[in-house]
């Protein structure tokens, strides 16, 4: 519906819908301006009060001989605020309302004036826990999304970057931003997404990013290695924005998505980037080795303990020393289980608590596991160098698609033997070749298909290209 010109009627109809009676933080406060009535509504907490005191400065200037006729010429010579609407529509004005916007009624007009003076809660502006450099910026983004946009424009100072606002979500109601830049994105793949964002048919996106990733690609639920690559670093989203790549932040959420995302997209990291060329090539390809470590350093040293009469010479070292009371398969996947157990209690242990208690659980879980026979030491060896590992690179999802990748390549290895191994290998790469980027392009790009030039790009970190003119 409309607003009305009647006052007590628009009066009457958002004391219903808002139920100022019961919720106390939807504040109204009724005054008159130049005679006439008027009603101001906002959300407690959610707006600058030295901002409404201006303004109801300026409404007690307000002379009856020089009252506007119509909401928009009293929007423009008494509410001196940069950020004010005029809107008629009270489903848009309630949804504005309870986003933080100030909402004034008066009397004889069939528009509501919306004044953006909203300020939220927010946390400063700090290094992320996960995205950590060795070298380079130390913000990141932030749960307000209008500090997450700033943070790229202090980036990017060009008009072609394009900053698109979107809701979705019946009850929430969630703001998502798009960020790109014009004449480098790909046109086909932001409709694509636009168009899947406007027709979501969700009632919140109560898991932020997650939820809006599932909602837009559901497709292949099945393969664990991510589709998109998420960061909470303003630095890489800005960079993946000059390179033509699409930004997505949601509001309420640390972090942004970038699509289309190819597994090397997932691997690299700002750090290859903050050192010189050579030292840049050597912290990826190290990443690239240590990420093909995790996946296959306990599936071969099973394999290898099933067939003891293949291990040459020089690598009789990694057979047990000590005898073997429970079957590797079970030391191997008890201990994947356990080191997941160890991770989540590690996320719930206050933060007093966590340098003791990673202490106590090294000792006894580390020395007296291995002193009753639960697991031999190499057992424990192997398994303590692929959970360090995993934290070589930043992607979680990454992380546990490895390690699902992992879990089957183990089992089946302990039933077929070599065929297992093989088996599993080959379920690996067609889980990574199969996959598709949201663009529906390979997710190994440049392997498939082959490229040589970004090959080299993908493995080896070059120099920054330089314009004509910075060469001048």
């Amino acid at each position: 519906m409309n607003i009305s010109s009647n006052f007590d009627q628009n009066i009457s109809r958002f004391h219903e819908i808002l139920d100022v009676q019961k919720n106390f933080d939807i504040v109204y406060h009724t005054l008159t301006i130049a005679d006439k009535k008027a009603c101001l509504y906002f959300i407690d907490g959610f707006t600058k009060d030295e901002i409404l005191l201006r303004l109801m400065q300026d409404f007690a200037s307000v002379k009856p001989d020089s009252f506007p006729s119509s909401a928009h010429d009293f929007a423009k010579q008494y509410v001196h605020y940069g950020e004010t609407t005029v809107e008629t529509d009270d489903k848009n004005i309630f949804t504005q309302l309870l986003s933080g916007l100030s909402c004034l009624l008066i009397d004889g007009y069939d528009r509501a004036i919306l004044i953006d003076c909203r300020t939220y809660p927010a946390r400063g502006v700090s290094e992320p826990e996960k995205d950590k450099v060795l070298r380079g910026s130390r913000d990141g983004f932030v749960e307000t999304m209008i500090f997450n946009t700033a943070l790229i424009r202090r980036r990017i100072r060009d008009v072609n970057l394009t900053v698109e606002i979107m809701q979705t979500g019946e009850s929430s109601h969630t703001d998502i931003a798009i960020c790109y830049m014009k004449r480098r994105v790909d046109e086909d793949l932001l409709n694509k997404i636009k168009y899947r964002i406007e027709n979501l048919h969700v009632d919140a996106l109560t898991m932020n990013q997650e939820s809006l990733a599932e909602c837009i690609f559901p497709h292949k639920w099945f393969n664990p290695f991510p589709k998109f690559r998420f960061s909470e670093r303003p630095d890489t989203a800005a960079a993946s924005i000059l390179e033509g790549n699409i930004v997505i932040l949601v509001d309420n959420s640390p972090a942004c998505m970038i699509l289309p995302s190819s597994v090397f997209d997932i691997i690299e990291e700002a750090d290859d980037y903050y050192f010189p060329p050579v030292t840049g090539t050597y912290l990826r390809l190290s990443r690239m080795t240590v990420s093909f470590l995790t996946l296959f350093l306990t599936p071969v040293w099973l394999l290898f303990m099933q067939n003891q009469n293949w291990i040459p010479g020089w690598l009789e070292f990694i057979k047990l020393a000590d005898d073997m009371y429970v079957p590797l398969i079970f030391q191997l996947l008890i201990l994947e289980f356990a080191i997941d157990g160890l991770r989540l209690a590690a996320v719930n242990t206050p933060s007093m608590l966590t340098t003791p208690l990673s202490v106590i659980a090294g000792i006894v879980l580390g020395e007296y596991s291995v002193k009753s026979g639960w697991f031999n030491p190499e057992t424990m060896l192997y398994m303590a160098f692929v959970t360090i590992a995993n934290y070589s690179q930043a992607s979680f999802e990454m992380g546990y698609a490895l390690k699902f990748m992992r879990v089957i390549l183990l089992i089946l290895t302990s039933l077929l033997n070599v065929w297992g191994f093989i088996l599993g290998t080959a379920i690996a790469v067609c889980s990574i070749v199969f996959n598709r980027t949201i663009a529906g392009k390979s997710y190994i790009y440049p392997l498939i298909p082959f490229s040589w030039p970004e090959i080299k790009k993908r493995f080896l970190r070059g120099r920054l290209p330089h314009t004509e003119k910075s060469q001048r």
